[in-house]
């Protein structure tokens, strides 16, 4: 079933299928190592659901909610 980021539990890894928005925020992320394929594990979600540390690439990363709610997944069964 696909999700977004923001949607993912503590402790559980997702895999990207697409990133969405346009122009600045897309290419912003494509930067931060953000592609489809790459596995995403999601280290710890603010009370309130923002921001949102993940793990990707071997390093972690801080993405802001609405940043998060871009990127299309699905969960990777381990």
């Amino acid at each position: 079933m696909e999700k977004t980021l923001d949607q993912i539990e503590v402790k559980k890894s997702v895999k990207v299928l697409k990133i969405g928005g346009e122009g600045r925020i897309r290419h912003h992320l494509f930067d931060l190592g953000v592609t489809p394929g790459v596995e995403i594990y999601v280290r710890k979600v603010a009370p309130l659901g923002d921001p949102v540390e993940v793990t990707i690439r071997g390093y972690e990363l801080t993405l802001r909610k609405s940043e998060a709610q871009l990127i299309s997944v699905k969960e990777v069964e381990k």
